[in-house]
């Protein structure tokens, strides 16, 4: 229960803090139907592009460094320069704490949400988990440390053919063998070219 009244009290101080970016000061909310994790901030970019810009994507939107805000978008007709100034004007309350980058997603498209990961089954994609994934083939992994004895285990980062993405975890043929990630694992994701 108390654990419940700090973590209520912190956001009541987050939303006074962020409140302002916006006109009207909406909150970002924190519930999302999916399971991947979600930041605030991104939250935040795809609310207000829905208001004003409803046919932009949001692909990822990240704070790089403390001090840029990094927003990759999308769109059925394409990304154009136009577009990106258009998206850019409507988040210019945020110009105030970040510098602002917004651009199309390029050909490591970020995949972010479960849609994005069904849109593109069939493709490669790298994918980095929050810590070690133990279904893992022996083959699979690009990146899978070992560690000393009172070590957190660390990330791993593994790239394979997309071969499913239900509502709770993805598949990727990976080496010899296939894995199951459930997105809750995910850190980070995107396409790749090879």
């Amino acid at each position: 229960m108390m654990a419940g009244a700090i973590l209520s009290a912190q956001l009541s101080g987050w939303r006074k803090s962020v409140g302002s970016f916006f006109e009207g000061g909406r909150s970002p909310a924190f519930l999302l139907s999916y399971t991947m994790s979600i930041t605030a901030i991104q939250q935040q970019v795809e609310d207000e592009l829905a208001e004003h810009e409803p046919e932009v994507e949001v692909l990822l939107a990240e704070v790089i460094g403390g001090r840029t805000l990094r927003v990759y978008i999308d769109h059925p007709a394409g990304v154009t320069l136009g577009l990106c100034e258009r998206v850019s004007a409507v988040l210019s309350p945020l110009r105030s704490r970040y510098a602002l980058e917004v651009s199309s997603p390029g050909t490591r498209r970020p995949l972010t949400k479960p849609a994005h990961f069904r849109r593109y089954v069939g493709r490669r994609a790298r994918v980095r988990t929050r810590g070690p994934i133990s279904a893992l083939p022996a083959a699979a992994p690009e990146r899978r440390s070992g560690r000393r004895r009172h070590e957190r285990p660390r990330a791993l980062s593994v790239t394979g053919e997309l071969l499913d993405a239900t509502d709770n975890e993805i598949t990727l043929a990976v080496g010899e063998g296939v894995i199951a990630i459930p997105y809750s694992e995910i850190s980070r994701s995107n396409l790749t070219e090879h």
